[in-house]
């Protein structure tokens, strides 16, 4: 049974599944889909082209769907996709796209104040710890984990299983797997407690520490195409080693982030 609170305002044209509470003084624009299940806390903001998932929780003064903050985008609502069970904590604000929408996977942790800025994609089960920025186009893959007050630049890339830490500024790529931290951010080795509590055994983080040693050895006379290459002819049928050449591989508009030079990795 779908609840609504008789403070709340819900335009029409918004469509609400079964089971939806909309709690005090919340704000529904025309074009919403709210799933199943979802509940919206007091004076919560849904507004521009926004479908949000299955058993969702939004907590209060959050706001999704805005126009991008991007001054060529003449506050223009786009789209925006939020997936099941994601959890939105106080004052979170998520704008919509200019270009493909922004898009985001199922379970992801949003806690209070993070923002994430227009056409970004997160994969599943992302979470963004208190006042994170996820500048426009930022690409988070799965189970990523970044730290309270983290800047990320737009465009950016964070592979799968990444940790950033708490005020880091990223400006570069951040590889799958990786430990990366610091004010420009570095890489400081694998995310060895993140991998561990994820269920990757002793031989598989093995792989992957050999892996990143090969890629990122500052001592190696060879340059990093053909380190990556190399690595790719002795590790490149894993599975877990694939998915980081793969991402190491692939053309961005940002460099790598790589570790500061007097330090080993992994």
């Amino acid at each position: 049974m779908t609840m609504i609170h008789p403070t709340a305002i819900i335009e029409s044209g918004a469509k609400l599944h079964d089971g939806v509470k909309i709690g005090p003084f919340c704000h529904i624009g025309p074009q919403v889909e709210i799933g199943s299940n979802s509940i919206l806390h007091a004076h919560v903001v849904i507004t521009g082209r926004a479908s949000i998932g299955a058993s969702a929780q939004i907590f209060p003064f959050a706001c999704v769907g805005s126009a991008s903050q991007d001054q060529k985008a003449a506050l223009q609502e786009g789209a925006i996709t939020l997936g099941d069970q994601c959890l939105i904590r106080e004052n979170v604000t998520i704008n919509s796209g200019i270009d493909a929408g922004t898009r985001i996977g199922r379970g992801c942790v949003f806690l209070a104040g993070a923002h994430v800025a227009h056409d970004c994609r997160l994969g599943d089960k992302v979470l963004l710890a208190n006042n994170v920025l996820l500048g426009g186009h930022v690409d988070l893959d799965d189970q990523v984990v970044i730290g309270g007050g983290a800047a990320i630049h737009q465009y950016v890339r964070i592979g799968a299983y990444a940790f950033i830490g708490g005020l880091a500024g990223v400006e570069g790529d951040v590889a799958p797997y990786a430990l990366a931290g610091g004010n420009r951010a570095h890489i400081y080795g694998l995310n060895l407690i993140g991998l561990t509590r994820q269920g990757f055994n002793s031989e598989r983080i093995a792989t992957l520490k050999a892996v990143y040693r090969h890629l990122f050895n500052h001592q190696s006379s060879v340059v990093f195409r053909e380190r990556l290459e190399e690595a790719r002819r002795l590790f490149g049928n894993q599975s877990d080693v694939k998915r980081l050449l793969d991402f190491l591989d692939e053309n961005n508009k940002r460099p790598i982030c790589s570790p500061r030079r007097q330090r080993s990795v992994a």
